[in-house]
């Protein structure tokens, strides 16, 4: 695997980010909707929004890239990459400072697959980052999210990864975690199944509280989801999941999920997707209202879902839309306080629990020898 570049490098001024996007102009992509000429008071929302998140950045709960760019024969994403939704002009503009990169497998994918192709694309990510260090850097913990933006780079968080990685072996999630993974979907195995956790399976949750990564729980079946929430002594994430009363995707939560998901200080991260939460930007508003009211401000996130293979609203085609919709919140009367923990803030805070949660555990707890067979033969 590629060695991370960490040599910090001169990076422009803020004020400097439009210059180097103009010179990128060559990458041909759908600009933004115009904002309207006798709309003075959305224009002065927009700048509002930018202005917001220059302090509070979107920390993005979902990314596809790893797997949009093992296709690609080349790609240069510090200048521009018209393939992918997401490159480094484009995070700027968006103000994106920290992305969860997907390390989820494609459909019909063979199981005794599931191992090696993880591996693959972690590798790959290693050397995507090192190949943009003046843009990116790998994050393994919270600190070091904060580090990486104060550098001016966009950290990188690698997970979820399909728990069908682990091959039902807490010994590869130890090695996963070793190599940087800190999220894993709970869903599509035999230990995570439709029926719930079985009893390795809440194994594995206590063994991913001990090293500090993070359960993801979009896609999980309800009984999962309840299980989990009770076992697990750091807070979940649902990586791509909206509101299921207003929009009856089986990934999104219904209302009750929701308000135990935000008693116990989760983070429903909602997907900018038009299949889960509707074609236009003000869709999507309406889903992270509704979130709020349920789950309350401290458990809502973002999560851009691009480079996914999904259609997304009208006006965030890729990860530079971000303005527009905070912008659109601010219409709606969000405080600034909330869209704070919105962007930026929740997942932090989620971060920094897993760590401090990992250290104590780690004191009172040793590496679990159980194996499937122990427990669920």
């Amino acid at each position: 695997m590629a060695d991370l570049q960490d040599e910090l490098h001169t990076l422009p001024e803020a004020g400097d980010h439009d210059k180097a996007h103009h010179a990128a102009q060559a990458v041909s992509r759908t600009p933004d909707p115009p904002i309207p000429a006798d709309a003075d008071g959305q224009a002065d929302e927009l700048e509002r929004a930018r202005a917001l998140l220059a302090a509070h950045p979107v920390a993005d709960g979902y990314s596809g890239l790893p797997w949009a760019l093992r296709h690609l024969p080349w790609y240069d994403l510090q200048l521009g990459e018209s393939a992918v939704d997401t490159d480094v002009p484009r995070l700027r503009e968006g103000h994106v400072g920290a992305l969860l990169w997907s390390l989820h497998l494609p459909e019909g994918l063979a199981a005794d697959r599931a191992v090696g192709a993880t591996l693959e694309q972690l590798d790959l990510v290693r050397s995507v980052i090192a190949a943009h260090p003046e843009g990116l850097r790998l994050a393994r913990s919270a600190g070091q999210v904060i580090d990486a933006r104060n550098c001016g780079r966009v950290a990188v968080v690698l997970g979820p990864a399909a728990a069908a990685a682990l091959d039902d072996s807490l010994a590869i999630l130890r090695v996963l975690h070793s190599l940087g993974l800190r999220v894993l979907t709970l869903a599509g195995t035999s230990w995570a199944s439709a029926a719930g956790l079985t009893r390795f399976g809440e194994e594995v949750v206590r063994e991913m509280n001990r090293l500090g990564v993070l359960a993801d729980l979009s896609g999980a079946s309800d009984t999962t989801v309840r299980r989990t929430l009770t076992l697990s002594r750091t807070p979940v994430l649902c990586t791509r999941s909206a509101a299921r009363a207003l929009r009856p995707h089986p990934d999104n939560l219904p209302d009750e999920l929701l308000a135990e998901l935000g008693a116990a200080k989760g983070l429903c991260l909602v997907p900018l997707t038009a299949e889960q939460t509707g074609p236009s930007v003000r869709d999507v508003a309406d889903h992270l209202d509704h979130v709020r009211a349920i789950a309350g401000p401290d458990s809502v996130g973002l999560s851009g879902t691009y480079d996914s293979g999904t259609a997304h609203p009208q006006g965030l085609a890729d990860a530079s839309g971000y303005p527009h919709l905070i912008a659109e919140l601010l219409r709606r009367g969000w405080p600034d306080t909330d869209i704070s923990l919105l962007t930026w803030g929740n997942v932090q805070r989620v971060l920094r629990t897993a760590d401090f949660a990992a250290r104590a555990a780690q004191e009172r707890r040793e590496p679990s020898p159980v194996r499937i067979a122990h427990l669920d033969g």
